[in-house]
């Protein structure tokens, strides 16, 4: 054997040596469509319900290999609404959520176990009420592919449920008003950012393209409500 096929060879098997990378991307969460909702009893009548609108974070996701993903989620307390003023003051005072003195909740995941293509438990820690402890996300993949609206990035679509002691992060005033199973439920919608991850051209869908965006309208900027239709 020559020296040429011999060199070949081991470039080869140096190429096959090498590790496979997984495909995984970073996605932005979309401050505007990601929302929490947390659910509390309320005196055995019913439960309050309260939502969490303007979280911000990061998600790194590769839809075949779940168990690489990395999630990180800021939810802004000050935000929580249960539909009434006094309601809202009550539960951010220092008494229960102290939201002035801890004005954000953190989520940082650092374990996925995956069920199926579109299932994962995401365990991760939570820090709430200057308090951290280990959660376990219920995760559901609703969607991922190209938004059919400018500007046309590739978006992930989550949901997620879990369920908390509020006692667990030092939040355990009016017992007996208050239940302390708290249910939360995130809606999550993350889109894959520019840069080193850049959707290519190819990734924007057959159906919709650049040529449907008047040479007037900026790409991201929101669409005309008056050229496309309402959405949600």
């Amino acid at each position: 054997m020559n020296f040429l096929p011999r060199l070949g060879i081991a470039a080869l098997l140096s190429l096959m040596a090498q590790p496979v990378l997984a495909a995984s991307a970073e996605y932005e969460l979309d401050p505007v469509h990601t929302r929490v909702m947390v659910a509390v009893e309320h005196a055995g009548f019913s439960k309050a319900l309260g939502t969490v609108s303007g979280s911000t974070g990061r998600l790194r996701f590769d839809p075949d290999d779940w168990t690489t993903a990395q999630l990180q989620v800021g939810i802004p307390l000050q935000r929580l609404d249960f539909g009434d003023g006094k309601w809202n003051k009550a539960v951010l005072a220092s008494g229960l959520m102290d939201a002035e003195r801890f004005p954000t909740a953190q989520f940082v995941s650092t374990r996925i176990e995956p069920i199926d293509p579109a299932h994962a438990s995401v365990h991760g820690n939570l820090t709430l009420h200057g308090v951290t402890r280990e959660v376990t996300l219920k995760v559901v993949l609703n969607a991922l592919k190209r938004h059919p609206l400018p500007p046309f990035r590739r978006t992930a679509g989550f949901s997620a449920t879990t369920v908390v002691s509020r006692a667990d992060f030092g939040i355990d005033a009016w017992k007996s008003v208050i239940g302390d199973a708290v249910e939360i439920r995130l809606e999550v919608e993350a889109t894959r950012t520019r840069g080193g991850d850049q959707d290519e051209a190819g990734d924007i869908p057959a159906e919709v393209t650049p040529a449907d965006v008047t040479p007037t309208q900026d790409p991201s900027a929101p669409p005309d409500p008056a050229q496309e239709p309402a959405t949600p």
